[in-house]
């Protein structure tokens, strides 16, 4: 789909490298760019034995290039502005103001590529009172009103062990990417992003923060925060889970079918209070049999009934297995993205790279370096 594009990704860590991991799995060139120190990603959640990449960089990089350039050095800030003029897009993630001192910034690249598509992705943005700011995952999950959704029984925000802003901030930037694409297709103008990744996960909070200002209602749409039956987690026998979202009476009633038990159905949409016999019947239900047994029922009957699987069963799950999502690849199983049934898109990605595997590769492609040229700038520290 991105054949022919090129994107040059400066950014570190998550967000970025997924923003263009994702446009990697659709075709485009991604060179990576990485200091002499490397992508900080590397040592993070380093394999056992000390050896190889951390394991968030090899999920985030694969199907990419990566080069060395030391971008504190004038001649390297050339280097990276001679290389954007032959790219469609620019991703980076410092904090507001180091792109600038780089030398790579927006306007400072503009100069060299004027319909360049350029996302800086951030925090909190480029401008405003918290844009200076360090944050994590978490903080942007609390300020958002996204944690204050997730609580247990007694109130109690559950930490989540999904890192929910970098990732679907890596998919707004991406998304933001492709329109900008589709923008510059049409007038032949480029384009330049803020994405922050507060901004998008206040985006997902639409629907709460609409019922709260016209009802008060703090929690969302009412049916969908354990509020009746039919939409509800269920312990089974073997002490594991299964989600039971049978919203629409048809579901329901093929639900109450199944399992013999259609005096259930004028219950569809009651309180799961423990003075509701229906409720505390299903619950006795469901503890009557395993996990697997649900499992088996939920592809037999158009119930909206799914299993809560673990992390290690994703790969044997049969409608996993039949889409190719999951894949033994170099040593370890890496998730699949895909976007159409071509499945030349997924076979066809190459392992995360080595720290500065395409340096003189890249170089000579798109800057016209000679080997002695190469060797003068190694020499030097601009490149390595």
């Amino acid at each position: 789909m991105l054949n022919g594009i090129r994107v040059v990704d400066f950014s570190l860590y998550l967000p970025g490298p997924y923003a263009s991991l994702r446009l990697a799995d659709m075709g485009a060139e991604v060179i990576k760019v990485e200091s002499p120190a490397g992508d900080p990603a590397r040592v993070l959640s380093a394999t056992e034995d000390g050896n190889g990449d951390g394991y968030v960089f090899q999920v985030q990089n694969r199907s990419k290039k990566s080069i060395v350039l030391n971008l504190k050095e004038a001649e390297g800030q050339r280097i990276a502005r001679e290389m954007i003029r032959r790219a469609d897009i620019v991703i980076e993630s410092f904090r507001p103001g180091v792109a600038e001192r780089l030398g790579i910034g927006y306007e400072q690249i503009k100069q060299v590529r004027p319909d360049i598509i350029y996302c800086s992705l951030s925090g909190y943005g480029q401008h405003g009172m918290m844009s200076h700011l360090a944050s994590h995952d978490l903080n942007y999950v609390a300020l958002s009103g996204v944690l204050s959704q997730m609580k247990d029984h007694f109130g109690t925000p559950i930490h989540p062990s999904i890192t929910f802003a970098d990732l679907i901030g890596g998919i707004a930037a991406s998304e933001a990417i492709l329109g900008a694409l589709v923008q510059r297709g049409r007038s032949g103008q480029g384009a330049y992003l803020d994405i922050s990744l507060a901004d998008v996960l206040i985006t997902l909070m639409g629907n709460h923060v609409l019922l709260e200002s016209a009802t008060g209602e703090q929690h969302g749409v009412p049916a969908l925060n354990k509020r009746i039956i039919s939409y509800y987690i269920y312990e089974t026998r073997d002490g594991r889970f299964v989600s039971l979202a049978a919203l629409e009476a048809k579901f329901w009633t093929n639900f109450c079918r199944a399992v013999n038990r259609e005096d259930w159905i004028p219950a569809h949409l009651t309180a799961p209070h423990e003075d509701n016999l229906v409720f505390q019947e299903i619950k006795e239900l469901f503890r009557s049999r395993p996990l697997a047994e649900w499992d088996r029922l939920s592809l037999e009957v158009d119930c909206c009934l799914a299993p809560v699987l673990e992390v290690g069963e994703l790969y044997g799950h049969p409608y996993i297995k039949e889409r190719g999502l999951i894949r033994e690849q170099w040593g370890t199983r890496h998730v699949a993205t895909r976007y159409t049934g071509d499945e030349t898109l997924v076979s066809r990605s190459t392992p995360p790279p080595g720290h500065g595997e395409h340096t003189d590769e890249v170089l000579s492609e798109l800057v016209g370096a000679s080997r002695s040229q190469l060797e003068e700038w190694r020499k030097k520290g601009v490149i390595g």
